[in-house]
């Protein structure tokens, strides 16, 4: 089964480490993102993935053409018999990784829509490449496979931006929170399962947004599910999140580490 990945986006609240890379290279304990989003999913046995490339592809290229030298020993023979022989064997073993260049200005929607010719099979699987969370990816997809529809999104219960507090009528603070989960409400964690027909939601016109048109006619007819996740989640969408990921790589037990 493919894991369609999306990768081409500028991250522009990241300007400190994306203005010569793509967000998806950017870090995490010296390796990128995009390798540990890899790594969640190939833990539960899905090693086949295709990236949406868009804003500096060329640096996402450039790390899979050279992987094999970059993570083993080898020993190189120079001159007109060139060769070079491994000495290691990595653990990234059979990983098959298709690059597709879906446009510098593409939104969410359209990269997908552009990579359908690389989905084979009738169910495929999509995330965003900023993301890391400690999600059983083998229960999101038994979860969609149950409820028969169309779509299933990966939800969790968001924090509100700011510390929480009630006063009396005399003003005293009398209790606070700081930044409670908001009951009732669930965010979107772009972790999704697909059915093949989501591909007629989708437009290959630039502005076609995932979140939008598409996931909004699915929602009005009634084909898409959430799948309720309470554990660990974090996105790197700025410089604060980027080092608080890296500290929780540096203290040796980050959440979202699942394989070994």
């Amino acid at each position: 089964m493919k894991t369609v990945i999306l990768c081409g986006g500028m991250g522009t609240r990241l300007r400190e480490e994306t203005d010569f890379r793509p967000k998806p290279m950017v870090e995490i304990g010296g390796r990128p993102i995009l390798w540990h989003i890899m790594k969640i999913y190939a833990h539960y046995g899905f090693r086949e993935f295709v990236l949406c490339l868009g804003y500096r592809g060329d640096v996402i290229r450039d790390y899979f053409l050279n992987y094999e030298e970059m993570n083993n020993d080898f020993t190189i023979s120079l001159g007109r018999k060139r060769q070079i022989v491994h000495h290691d064997a990595h653990s990234e073993q059979e990983y098959e990784v298709t690059l597709a260049e879906t446009g510098p200005q593409a939104m969410t929607g359209a990269r997908i829509k552009r990579v359908q010719g690389y989905v084979d099979g009738d169910t495929f699987m999509v995330t965003y490449g900023d993301g890391v969370a400690d999600l059983d990816i083998g229960k999101v997809l038994t979860f969609h496979r149950g409820h028969g529809k169309l779509a299933t999104m990966t939800t969790i219960a968001p924090s509100s931006r700011f510390g929480m507090l009630e006063v009396d009528g005399a003003n005293r603070v009398t209790s606070f929170i700081e930044k409670p989960q908001l009951t009732g409400q669930r965010a979107n964690a772009g972790f999704f399962v697909f059915q093949r027909r989501v591909f007629d939601y989708l437009s290959s016109e630039d502005s076609c947004i995932l979140e939008h048109e598409p996931l909004e006619k699915l929602a009005r007819d009634g084909e898409i599910m959430a799948y309720l996740h309470d554990g660990f989640f974090y996105a790197m969408d700025t410089y604060r999140e980027y080092q608080r990921l890296n500290e929780l790589w540096a203290s040796g037990k980050p959440p979202w580490k699942v394989w070994r």
